[in-house]
């Protein structure tokens, strides 16, 4: 958002962390534009009309047993109603979504303890029911810290 406010954009967020949301808020020219909130309430958000999204969701491991869209504070029902959640957070942001708008999510699979969740590509998959997959970017990070060093930026356009 901070870069965005620099561009001259202007940037709506939304964050379920308090801590988060008070840190961005203290950096940016206009904080009320940072809403402390449920992404997987989006629709229920007075958000205007968008042509541009780039977001990361939290990462889940298939066996991780919190739900990381309660910031890992509760347990979870599992990867696959994670992937739900996720079909449906996109979903309720394509409503919001200008025609020619673009969405990037950046997402990274999962090397721990010798097992791979293949987030980015499951993540695709799910986003790719309710938007246009349009191609995907690959990030190479000095230090990463998901067993890899790449992570992609999945783009995508409403259907």
């Amino acid at each position: 958002m901070l870069v965005a406010e620099r561009l001259g954009r202007i940037p709506f967020g939304v964050e379920l962390n308090e801590e988060k949301v008070n840190y961005a808020r203290s950096k940016l020219m206009r904080p009320e534009r940072l809403i402390h909130g449920d992404s997987r309430f989006l629709a229920t958000l007075d958000l205007p009309a968008m042509d541009f999204s780039m977001t990361s969701p939290p990462y889940m491991n298939k066996d991780d047993l919190e739900d990381p869209f309660t910031g890992y504070r509760a347990k979870g029902r599992g990867y696959a109603a994670y992937l739900h959640d996720i079909r449906s957070i996109y979903g309720q942001l394509r409503k919001h979504m200008k025609p020619a708008g673009t969405i990037v999510l950046e997402v990274a699979n999962l090397k721990l303890g010798g097992q791979v969740t293949t987030l980015a590509w499951d993540v695709a998959q799910e986003v790719s029911t309710v938007l246009r997959f349009q191609g995907e970017v690959v990030v190479c990070w000095d230090k990463y810290g998901y067993g890899y060093d790449h992570s992609y930026c999945l783009v995508y356009s409403a259907p």
